[in-house]
């Protein structure tokens, strides 16, 4: 699997830049390039928690799929948008999707 992903800040500003291919995962940010062996490992560094990359995977494709501790929230994704929150294990986090079609 292979992708890339951009972060921007809720004023629309780019944090990060993130792509990743098969065994490899690179974050660019402020011109600086960090390289990690995972997806997994790049998204809790990017966002400070961790989130389930396959259920993330699922909900952007509109699929209610379950995560453990994660609620997600996909009645607007029609609109582009998707919310989910971690309620456990500490800390809770929110985040907060909105897609560009």
């Amino acid at each position: 699997m292979a992708g890339e992903l951009i972060l921007y800040t809720p004023l629309g500003s780019t944090v990060a830049a993130l792509s990743w291919s098969s065994g490899s995962a690179l974050m660019r940010t402020n011109g600086e390039v960090r390289h990690f062996e995972s997806l997994d490992a790049l998204i809790k560094q990017a966002v400070g928690v961790e989130i389930p990359v396959a259920a993330l995977f699922a909900w952007l494709a509109g699929d209610h799929v379950a995560a453990s501790g994660w609620d997600a929230d996909l009645s607007q994704h029609d609109q582009g948008r998707i919310t989910a929150r971690r309620m456990a294990p500490a800390p809770l986090a929110e985040l907060r999707l909105v897609l560009e079609k």
